[in-house]
């Protein structure tokens, strides 16, 4: 027994050895998770200088906005039309928000200076956008710029990028339309999620000469595609709260958002690098006309290779996808506007109800089609608001005092909704509002600031909108789309960096009754 015994006393004292490390890190936790309350608790007890218990931030905090709101953006336009100054300060996130022209001309022009990303917003997206050319400032900007606005304006790499889309449509997004068209009315399918497939594959062949064959639907969504979607989305949630320490402990201890926004990061990271090896094994910088080979031929570093990438993936797939997405959902709640398009492409081409190749000079000359995107993206701008951080203290035109630190966001989405932008009409999809003699005429980009403004304006500007007008030309020229169960007129957002509808768009697609001969592509 004595011997038993010892053995017993033996086992207990080695088990008791190997919990020791386990017990001290969950002490370790438990303690750090006390500390982190009790400093929480302390703040909220200190009432620091920016808390307020005004009206607004009352309503933030507490989410009674979305009792009368379906999304945020809804809220902060009500706000921004009833506010005189068209600006309303949300102390509780230290951010000014602005709807007012005068004021965006201020930040993206007269005080450009004054008013850069910021390192507080660099921060909340450096794990997913790090060194990318949408998070830096000053000359990590500029060089990213001036290599992309260079590249983007070149006629190979514009003639490269027409005829990725015009394959893509050829062989892709007509047949999947052509086919769904013939599986008569009970088909309903994801046209949001068709066009994410569809912009993903354009950015992915001329980003960096991959192709994902997002959309052979037989297959998964590639875990690509979900783990930017994944690192979209939280990203983009730790902008919402109120202290930024909270997302930063989250981060630190690898718990819930943050921890799956590592997870999708991590792959993210992994396959840009692979497509970064693959790329540099075919010969880089000679090797192609994409645009990863063209970066290459100036950057070395992969890491860095890497952040441009996904900046650019980022801009190109999501930005465009969340466009044609609003637009054929407003085109399915005024037939009206497709059969317009319709008679201008038959009249541009002079080849009635065929489908016919509409070459990119011919696009230029649909001001009709122009004009109807950029009304569209007028009530949905892909990017609904886009905020900067305040360099030194500031006062605006309207006279709001602006703090160092600040943040400062002009809110498109709301701008596009003002009647002392638009008029009585605002809320209207109305095309015929940027006509004159039956030709487009743009508004000041600091009234319209959906591709920005100054020197921050988009360089992909062209080539998106050469994009979107090939796709609605081809696709409105031969077919009707129907949404089912979805309104332009009370839409419903989900969380991201772009406008994403919830839910996604739901649609039925019938092939028109028109003399269609067979698909011939637009560029």
């Amino acid at each position: 027994m004595g011997a038993e015994a010892e053995a017993l006393h033996g086992a207990a004292e080695a088990l008791a050895s190997s919990m020791q490390p386990h017990v001290a890190a969950v002490f370790f936790v438990f303690s750090a998770c006390t500390v982190a309350l009790a400093a929480l608790l302390a703040v909220v007890r200190l009432r620091p200088p920016w808390w307020c218990d005004c009206p607004v931030c009352e309503a933030y905090l507490s989410a009674s906005w979305a009792g009368e709101f379906d999304n945020l953006c809804d809220w902060y336009a009500y706000l921004l039309r009833t506010s005189p100054e068209q600006t309303v300060h949300v102390h509780v996130l230290r951010n000014v928000l602005t709807a007012n022209p005068v004021t965006v001309d201020h930040m993206l022009r007269a005080r450009f200076d004054n008013y850069p990303k910021g390192a507080p917003f660099s921060a909340i997206l450096a794990d997913f956008l790090g060194r990318g050319i949408f998070n830096v400032d000053g000359d990590a900007w500029l060089f990213q710029r001036k290599l992309a606005a260079a590249e983007l304006a070149s006629p190979a790499l514009r003639s490269f990028a027409a005829r990725v889309v015009a394959s893509e449509l050829r062989c892709r997004l007509i047949p999947l339309l052509h086919s769904a068209s013939r599986e008569g009315d009970g088909r309903v399918f994801d046209l949001q999620d068709v066009f994410r497939r569809f912009a993903f594959d354009n950015i992915c062949k001329i980003s960096f000469g991959l192709d994902p064959g997002c959309l052979e639907l037989s297959m998964p969504v590639s875990a690509l595609v979900e783990a930017f979607d994944t690192a979209s989305t939280l990203s983009a949630r730790r902008a919402t709260v109120p202290m930024q320490i909270i997302w930063r402990l989250k981060r630190l201890l690898n718990v819930g958002d943050e921890r799956k926004l590592r997870d999708a990061v991590r792959l993210v990271d992994a396959l840009a690098a692979e497509v970064i090896r693959q790329r540099r094994k075919l010969g880089g910088a000679a090797s192609g006309s994409d645009l990863l080979s063209r970066f290459m031929g100036s950057i070395d570093d992969d890491k860095y290779l890497r952040d441009i990438v996904v900046s650019f993936m980022l801009a190109g797939r999501d930005t465009i996808s969340s466009a044609l997405t609003a637009f054929f959902l407003l085109l399915s709640d005024h037939p009206e506007v497709a059969d317009a398009i319709r008679e201008e492409v038959a009249r541009v081409t002079g080849d009635g109800d065929r489908p016919v190749a509409a070459t990119f000079d011919k696009l230029k000359d649909m001001h009709y089609v122009h004009a109807a995107l950029y009304e569209s993206m007028r009530l949905f701008p892909p990017v609904q608001f886009d905020s900067k951080f305040a360099a030194g203290d500031d006062v605006l035109p309207d006279g709001t005092v602006v703090r160092k630190g600040t943040r400062v966001t002009y809110h498109a989405y709301a701008m596009g909704r003002m009647e002392s932008i638009w008029g009585l009409d605002c809320l209207e999809f109305r095309p015929e509002r940027w006509l004159r003699d039956g030709r487009f005429v743009p508004v000041s980009p600091y009234r319209y600031p959906v591709f920005q403004a100054g020197v921050r304006v988009c360089v992909g500007k062209e080539m998106a909108l050469m994009e979107m007008k090939a796709v609605i030309v081809a696709v409105v020229q031969s077919f009707d789309i129907e949404s089912i169960a979805r309104s332009s007129r009370r839409p419903k957002f989900a969380p991201g960096l772009t406008a994403t509808f919830a839910g996604g768009l739901p649609v039925r697609v019938r092939r028109r009754r028109a003399r269609v001969r067979g698909y011939i592509p637009p560029i």
